[in-house]
């Protein structure tokens, strides 16, 4: 009987109060110099702290921004001066407001006029180059595929490259391709090897280094290919979904969950896209 009443009170609490179910994981890391690493949960941005100002990227969400915020305070008295959205899904633009105001806010020219009602006060094509107390900062469009106005970021001195989403450090890509043409996704992460820089920041998984971005787009390319073999000799997704392995990768972040919607969504791009020759 006691368990019988017990068992709803528990359930009750966790609905008046889903905060104590879980909080967010959140830690900031020094990469090098005076570039950080910003975590929350499976997102991650990067702050830079200057002589002349912090330049802060995505700030995911609201509390994560707030919370960043007030940490930043701790390290240092210089103010924010400088926001940079990477791109603006929702994912990683959400609660730029709550750094409060921000001189000079960074979007490349195919982000909407606002990011969750943050105006961008500074907007370029193609690249823009900017220097705050002694660092450099080096924005490069990556041309569509993941989004229409993906933005990589090289630091310098440091060298550390920001990188969102296009690619990440042997951790395969998300999920099924959602709504992306995979060939211009790749596109992307080419563009992204053409850049100089050693340190590999993501928007999502572990550091890496610059070969790392290359592994990435050597495994898209395989499995195209792959991918394409099978859909030519008449095989159907559902096959390939459990032949198409991509065995040299199981180490890598995401494999168990994501390898299947990898073939999948590859399968329905290179269906959709006619580039399967029947």
């Amino acid at each position: 009987m006691l368990r019988l009443i017990l068992a709803p009170l528990l359930v009750m609490g966790l609905l008046i109060n889903p905060s104590m179910a879980q909080e967010p994981t959140r830690a900031i890391t020094k990469i090098a110099g005076n570039v950080y690493r910003f975590q929350n949960n499976f997102h991650f941005s990067v702050f830079v702290i200057t002589g002349g100002g912090v330049v802060v990227s995505d700030p995911i969400n609201a509390d994560a921004a707030a919370w960043l915020k007030a940490e930043i305070a701790k390290l240092t008295d210089q103010p924010i001066t400088h926001l940079f959205y990477s791109h603006s899904h929702g994912d990683h633009a959400s609660g730029g407001a709550s750094f409060g105001e921000v001189g000079t806010v960074i979007a490349q020219a195919n982000a909407p006029a606002s990011i969750a009602g943050v105006s961008p006060t500074t907007r370029f094509d193609d690249e823009m180059n900017f220097t705050v107390g002694g660092n450099r900062f080096e924005l490069t469009y990556l041309g569509p595929g993941h989004g229409a106005d993906l933005t990589a970021m090289v630091i310098r001195p440091e060298n550390v490259g920001f990188i969102v989403d296009a690619v990440s450090a042997k951790r395969l890509p998300y999920r099924d391709f959602p709504g992306a043409n995979v060939d211009h996704w790749a596109n992307q992460v080419r563009k992204v090897e053409a850049l100089d820089f050693t340190v590999f920041a993501p928007g999502h998984g572990g550091m890496g280094v610059k070969a790392d971005v290359t592994s990435g787009r050597v495994y898209m390319e395989e499995l195209r290919a792959q991918v394409l073999a099978g859909l030519q000799a008449g095989r159907s997704v559902e096959e390939l979904s459990a032949s198409v392995t991509m065995g040299k990768y199981k180490s890598w972040g995401s494999y168990e969950q994501w390898r299947a919607l990898n073939v999948q969504g590859m399968a329905r791009y290179l269906l959709e896209s006619g580039a399967v020759k029947k």
